[in-house]
């Protein structure tokens, strides 16, 4: 009896040694798997991001990334309220001249991209200056129909700080020639700090999709080319 139990527990140490072992592996690699995406991502953005109005180089044609209008909880979306603010902002001072607008829209009942046009049309930019891609569903489709179905060849893509470095990854692996105008900072901490530590987990997903699974948007389709009408801001 003493030997069965003596079997027993020396099964039950050494796989629960296993198990341990395997646990500190795996987190020693998923931490330096997000290091190394965060790394790679900030390397490869580097001067290429701008907050100001007046050092930002023009673009024909701007890619406003899309978000909610409003939280899980009904309350307004700081994000998409500082994202419009900051295309409306570039339009209107001449940096672009178009606005691509790319959200999610895989329900009738939710539309990012038509949000995002009525609150642009509302701020002041003309309709005829803004184009919707309905099939924006993540970053990289976003970042990747833009080139592939809207025909650009080069844009400023519009977003916040902590989001522009992934967002021109995409782009410098697809080969859009990007820049990224930086939104302010909603201003408060919970939100800043619940967006900074997701976006450490997205950038290595992103490092999966790109060299990885070479993932592509969901939906491709016919070309769309943007023809670009200049109007007065």
């Amino acid at each position: 009896m003493k030997s069965t139990l003596g079997k027993a527990h020396g099964w039950v140490r050494a796989h629960w040694f296993a198990l341990v072992t395997g646990t500190m592996i795996l987190t020693v690699a998923t931490g330096g798997g997000v290091l190394a995406a965060n790394r790679t991502c900030r390397q490869l953005s580097t001067g290429r991001i701008f907050a100001s109005v007046t050092t930002v180089p023009a673009n024909e044609v701007g890619l406003v990334l899309g978000t909610s209008k409003v939280t899980r909880r009904g309350q307004p979306n700081l994000h998409f309220n500082q994202r419009i603010a900051a295309a409306a902002t570039l339009y209107q001072a001449g940096k672009v001249q178009h606005l691509l607008v790319s959200g999610d829209n895989h329900i009738a009942s939710y539309d990012e991209p038509t949000d995002m046009r009525n609150a642009l049309i509302a701020a002041g930019v003309p309709a005829n200056a803004i184009t919707c891609d309905y099939a924006g569903f993540r970053t990289l489709d976003s970042v990747v129909r833009a080139k592939e179905i809207f025909n650009l060849p080069r844009c400023t893509i519009i977003t916040e700080a902590y989001h522009c470095p992934r967002a021109l990854w995409i782009a410098r692996q697809h080969g859009l020639e990007a820049v990224a105008f930086a939104a302010p900072d909603v201003g408060l901490k919970s939100w800043s700090l619940r967006a900074e530590v997701r976006e450490q987990f997205a950038r290595t997903w992103c490092a999966v999709d790109l060299y990885l699974l070479h993932r592509q948007p969901k939906f491709l389709g016919p070309k769309e080319p943007i023809l670009v009408s200049v109007n007065t801001p």
